[in-house]
């Protein structure tokens, strides 16, 4: 009996926390903190909500803020000068060289006019800066 009695407790002693921490887990992470709404309902939903929001800028997005930036304080030529600058500077960026010089396109159409901003057009990938000024004109 006294070896049976002790059997028993060693098992308990070594599921009941196992079951205690795993049920307190899932407890945790289902139980409603404040109020319905989707943002605050779980634990998990906040913690996903806060890595879209700290998702680092690709390196294409950081040169065509530049860029965009630099067109409206000089002018859309010294724009293009400094993406062909950066696409030879940095190979892996050629392959968004053209949506960048459509963007430029279509803001120094925004800025400028149509008429004025095919005066800036340069062989910069492939022609899509004039691409972009045609398209948005």
């Amino acid at each position: 009996m006294t070896h049976t009695a002790r059997r028993i407790g060693r098992t308990l002693a070594f599921v009941l926390p196992v079951v205690m921490v795993l049920s307190g887990t899932l407890a945790v992470t289902a139980v409603p903190w404040a109020a319905h709404n989707s943002d605050s309902t779980m634990l998990t939903a906040s913690a996903q909500s806060v890595s879209k929001r700290a998702k680092a800028r690709t390196p294409q997005d950081i040169l065509r803020d530049k860029l965009l930036l630099e067109l409206q304080e000089k002018d859309p030529g010294a724009a293009l000068t400094d993406l062909q600058r950066a696409v030879e500077g940095r190979p892996s960026l050629a392959r968004h060289c053209m949506s960048i010089a459509k963007a430029l396109g279509k803001a120094a159409v925004e800025q400028y006019g149509p008429t004025r901003a095919h005066r800036f057009s340069r062989p910069v990938c492939d022609t899509s800066f004039a691409s972009g000024v045609a398209q948005f004109s």
